[in-house]
């Protein structure tokens, strides 16, 4: 099943796309974060409304207004640790095959469409990281690797847009991952009954047509699982909880020269089965 949030008339809706992608039908949810808190999507669906073109509506982000800071990995891909530590050894080293996890502010999610700031005056090498997220269905606490597919609720798409100069400059990443528009996220939700877990998925990026990530979702150095039962040991996370896996090589510092975007930029992010994401720098 894939869910989406969407304008018509002026109101934010959910609903479900149509097999064909070329519809929605509403459900009677106040927003994604309700429906993935209520813990029953089958009765949801059962009484989804008429279905709408989706020329109709415009998409949002699937969880817009996410209700606590989502949970980043950094450097969750071997590739992409060495080209980050290429970049910035002091910055970016990482002796130690531990999780590297920091959070990231989301105030608003970018919409699938939707602008990637630029920040003129404040940043000068922005970036692009195209990323898998795990969205939690359910309360976690001491979760088992061997259980963690049970507290998943769906994945999608999100484009860790980083301020490279802000976050090396700053010593720690919250401030330089964290600037509005920084999140585009989507298209979708694809619930966790549509990919065999751990998801094995094909994942890439393009800047204007140029790709420039491609690798698999099998390569994560930290698994999902793991870092499920990693973190659930010491805190409880709640249902609609967002976990970003990380990213792979290929992003803009590992360049040279590096390939930072500027406005005006197309930036496609893309997970197979799941869909693109696709923004704009402004």
């Amino acid at each position: 099943m894939k869910l989406v949030t969407y304008l018509q008339d002026g109101r934010e809706r959910v609903g479900i796309l149509s097999p064909d992608g070329a519809a929605v039908r509403p459900l009677p949810c106040v927003d994604m974060n309700a429906l993935i808190e209520g813990g029953d999507l089958a009765g949801a669906a059962a009484r989804a409304g008429e279905a709408v073109p989706l020329g109709a509506v415009t998409l949002l982000a699937p969880i817009p207004r996410p209700r606590q800071d989502m949970i980043c990995l950094g450097m969750n891909y071997k590739a992409h640790l060495e080209e980050a530590a290429g970049y910035d050894a002091g910055a970016f080293a990482k002796e130690k095959p531990v999780a590297v996890y920091f959070s990231k502010r989301v105030t608003e999610a970018v919409a699938p469409e939707g602008a990637i700031r630029s920040h003129p005056g404040l940043v000068e090498r922005l970036d692009y990281e195209a990323e898998l997220a795990v969205i939690l269905g359910k309360t976690a606490r001491n979760v088992k690797a061997a259980e963690a597919g049970e507290y998943i609720f769906g994945y999608t798409v999100v484009n860790d847009v980083s301020a490279r100069d802000v976050q090396t400059g700053h010593k720690q990443w919250y401030f330089g991952k964290s600037l509005d528009g920084f999140t585009p996220m989507g298209p979708c939700i694809v619930t966790a009954e549509e990919i065999a877990f751990p998801p094995a998925l094909d994942i890439s990026s393009r800047v204007n047509g140029e790709t420039r990530q491609a690798a698999n979702t099998a390569l994560l150095i930290n698994s999902i699982a793991e870092v499920l039962e990693e973190l659930t040991a010491g805190m409880t996370l709640l249902p609609g909880t967002i976990i970003a896996t990380g990213t792979p090589a290929g992003v803009g510092m590992g360049f040279d020269p590096p390939k930072f975007l500027k406005p005006g930029d197309v930036v496609e992010c893309e997970i197979a089965g799941i869909g693109v994401l696709r923004n704009t720098v402004e």
